[in-house]
């Protein structure tokens, strides 16, 4: 493994910006994800880049049959456009599995179930536990063993050290790898990739220079950053907002059906309300009714409150 010291950027950044929203058909988006996307294709169409739709599909157990089209057509209706058609991350196995052979040299199997890494390590806030390593050092033999029964994980070696980025809302980060990362899952053992493998690999083939997404994602930062320099892609300028939450302080969930873009749809609200009404949660101030059009002369990410936002009453 190379010290994180020397894994730099492979890629200079060209001049062409592209951004990207990532929905996962697991359930209903609401309104805080809709100001994500609203973000996101501002952040791009503001400074002439194109802006491309990825559905992230690849957890199968979770996806939800016709919500990926649901959400297309519930973004179409806040007024919200992209470049080309829809990218399906189903569609997209074999780019994964050839990531997973470039980095096979930081790679180990792991055998752990998420039970006994609970039992062995302490919780890192939303992220879960970390991985206390117990499958990094295995021999051969024992690995030969441990198949037997079960199939294994495939895990990247993380090595020691702190990524520091810019966050284009919430300034110099600096994250370090063996407190808060760890290594980390790039495969599962019923064989569905993880998240962070797949994002890093999509964003470098779809040539994403601009990933704006919920501050809740801030953690995962740092391991993408390792994944696209460990691969050799350009990394994205990076943006993550604080999260939408209810007017009790909770987090917006998939569970709020009240507060889905179907919802809302269903009982008649006005699109450009609804637009008007995150603009406003951002730092916009553009009337009762907006078009996302309307808005990119407004925008700016300085503008994007630093803190969490309250949902407050709907004015639709």
């Amino acid at each position: 493994m190379l010290p994180l010291s020397v894994l730099s950027e492979a890629v200079i950044r060209g001049n062409s910006e592209r951004g990207r929203f990532a929905p996962s058909p697991t359930g209903e988006l609401h309104l805080g994800n809709a100001r994500t996307a609203l973000l996101s294709w501002l952040w791009a169409r503001k400074e002439g880049g194109g802006f491309a739709l990825r559905v992230e599909d690849i957890d199968t157990p979770r996806v939800r049959p016709g919500m990926a089209e649901r959400q297309l057509d519930e973004l179409r209706w806040l007024g919200l456009d992209w470049d080309g058609p829809p990218v399906f991350q189903s569609d997209r196995l074999p780019r994964y599995e050839d990531s997973l052979r470039r980095l096979s040299e930081h790679i180990y199997e792991c055998f752990c179930s998420r039970t006994e890494i609970a039992a062995a390590s302490a919780p890192q806030g939303d992220e879960g536990p970390r991985y206390p390593g117990t499958c990094a050092d295995l021999t051969r033999a024992q690995r030969e063993e441990r198949r037997r029964t079960r199939a294994p994980s495939l895990r990247l070696r993380v090595p020691p050290g702190t990524v520091a980025f810019r966050d284009e809302i919430l300034g110099d980060q600096a994250l370090d790898t063996q407190q808060l990362v760890g290594d980390f899952v790039l495969r599962r053992g019923d064989g569905i990739f993880a998240y962070q493998l797949a994002v890093v690999a999509d964003d470098g083939a779809m040539d994403i220079t601009q990933v704006l997404r919920g501050a809740d994602l801030l953690p995962s930062t740092a391991r993408q950053i390792l994944l696209h320099r460990l691969l050799g892609q350009r990394e994205p300028r990076w943006a993550h907002a604080p999260l939408v939450i209810a007017a009790n302080g909770e987090r917006l969930s998939k569970r709020d059906q009240s507060l889905s873009l179907s919802a809302l749809r269903a009982r008649g609200a006005d699109p450009r309300q609804v637009v008007a009404h995150l603009a406003r949660l951002s730092g916009m101030e553009a009337g009762d009714r907006a078009s996302p059009r309307d808005l990119i002369k407004l925008f700016s990410l300085s503008k994007v409150p630093q803190t969490s936002v309250a949902i407050g009453a709907l004015p639709y």
